[in-house]
C-alpha cells in the first residue's frame, strides 16, 4: 500500500519539537572574560546529545586558563572574528567558517585573536557540560572566579584547570585574562 508523504510524516516519532533560536532568544550571561547564550540545551536533543552555546568574545580576550575535559569534546565554530586556540601543543587560529574540533582529555584553551569581537558557536557532545556555564552566570561572576570555588565546580563536571598558565598565556598571545 502506498502512503502519501503527509502520511508518513505523521506517523513518525520525533523526540522534540521543532525550534527556532533568533539572535535574541537564550539565557546569556558572563563567564568573567568571555559571554555566553544558551541555545539548545541537553534536553533538548536526543538522548542528550549534545548542547549548543554561542560565545561572544571581547577583543584580546582569554576565554579560560589551560583546561581538560573528561567527558566531551568540544567544537568550536567561528562566525566572526579570529579565534586562536592553543590544543595541546598546537596553536591554531580559525576565521569565520572555520570550525575547531577540542578533543576531550587534551589541555587546551581559546582566545579572540583579533581587535574585533569574535563570536563562536560552541558544540558540546555529549551535552550536559553547559550547566556548568549555567552555574557560572548564575554565580555572578564578574571577573575571572576565585580559583579553588572554580577548581570544585569544574571538578563535578570532570574538567580540571592549569590556573598557573594564565600568566603565560596572556604574555605568548597578546591577550588579558577578566
Amino acid at each position: 500500500m502506498n502512503t502519501t508523504f503527509t502520511e508518513r510524516l505523521s506517523s513518525m516519532h520525533t523526540s522534540s519539537t521543532p525550534k527556532i533560536v533568533s539572535p535574541r532568544d537564550g539565557k546569556a550571561g558572563s563567564l568573567g572574560s568571555i559571554g555566553v547564550r544558551f541555545m539548545i540545551d541537553t534536553e533538548e536533543t536526543d538522548a542528550g546529545g549534545f548542547s549548543l552555546l554561542e560565545h561572544p568574545m571581547p577583543p584580546r580576550k582569554l576565554a579560560a586558563p589551560l583546561h581538560r575535559h573528561s567527558r566531551e569534546d568540544e567544537y568550536s565554530f567561528v562566525l566572526e572574528g579570529r579565534m586562536g586556540a592553543l590544543l595541546g601543543d598546537d596553536v591554531v587560529y580559525a576565521g569565520p567558517g572555520d570550525l575547531v574540533h577540542k578533543p576531550r582529555d587534551q589541555w587546551h584553551t581559546f582566545w579572540n585573536a583579533g581587535d574585533e569581537p569574535c563570536h563562536v558557536l560552541e558544540i558540546i557532545a555529549p551535552g550536559g557540560f553547559e550547566n556548568f556555564f549555567d552555574e557560572l552566570v548564575d554565580a555572578g561572576v564578574a571577573g575571572p572566579p576565585e580559583p579553588a570555588w572554580l577548581a570544585a565546580l569544574g571538578a563535578r563536571y570532570g574538567l580540571e584547570f592549569d590556573f598557573e598558565s594564565v600568566p603565560e598565556l596572556c604574555e605568548r598571545f597578546g591577550v588579558t585574562f577578566g
